[in-house]
């Protein structure tokens, strides 16, 4: 009896660990930055919140105005189901920034913008880190449903170039699919 129960637990135990692999990697474009090898896949570096971790790259290519990084989360049912996002003061509440560092400042008014199939806002930012560097930021916050898909990109690049290279990245083939995927789309 207690060698039949054993190889039960053992075949149930193999059988969600295959079933979460296949959902893995269904769900999750490999590794590669998008394709141009210009984004590499880090570890998410921020504490846990009400949010699941999302996904992190860095850049350091001349490209992507040296180096930047981009986090990148789904954020399930925290989107005005109507209206999407609606104005500046959202993209401030929801775009991460406060992971990154508490003392962010906007540059500018925001601007529609529509990455990936999801419509939304981006803001510029001008943040003041920990050490006491200055870096730019842009934070995108772009809505499906009533589901949110928030990106921050940072660096000491001047936010047209994040903005550009951060754009470029999430269009790819591989983001735009994970990021349809995670919030319920196509």
């Amino acid at each position: 009896m207690m060698r039949r129960l054993l190889a039960i637990v053992v075949a149930a135990l193999a059988f969600g660990t295959l079933s979460g692999l296949a959902a893995y990697q269904k769900v999750r474009p490999p590794a590669d930055g998008g394709g141009d090898g210009r984004w590499q896949e880090i570890a998410w570096p921020f504490p846990r919140d009400g949010w699941p971790a999302g996904r992190a790259f860095r850049c350091g290519d001349a490209a992507c105005g040296g180096e930047a990084e981009i986090y990148v989360r789904p954020k399930i049912g925290f989107c005005n189901c109507d209206t999407g996002v609606a104005d500046d003061d959202e993209v401030d509440r929801v775009a991460d920034l406060d992971l990154i560092t508490p003392r962010f400042t906007p540059r500018e008014q925001g601007r529609a913008v529509r990455v990936a199939d999801l419509a939304g806002r981006s803001r510029d930012y001008d943040l003041d880190m920990s050490d006491g560097s200055k870096h730019a930021a842009v934070g995108f916050a772009l809505s499906h449903r009533c589901d949110l898909l928030v990106a921050v990109t940072q660096g000491a690049a001047t936010p047209d170039a994040l903005k550009r290279a951060a754009l470029d990245f999430l269009a790819s083939p591989p983001m735009h699919r994970w990021m349809l995927a995670s919030v319920g789309g196509k």
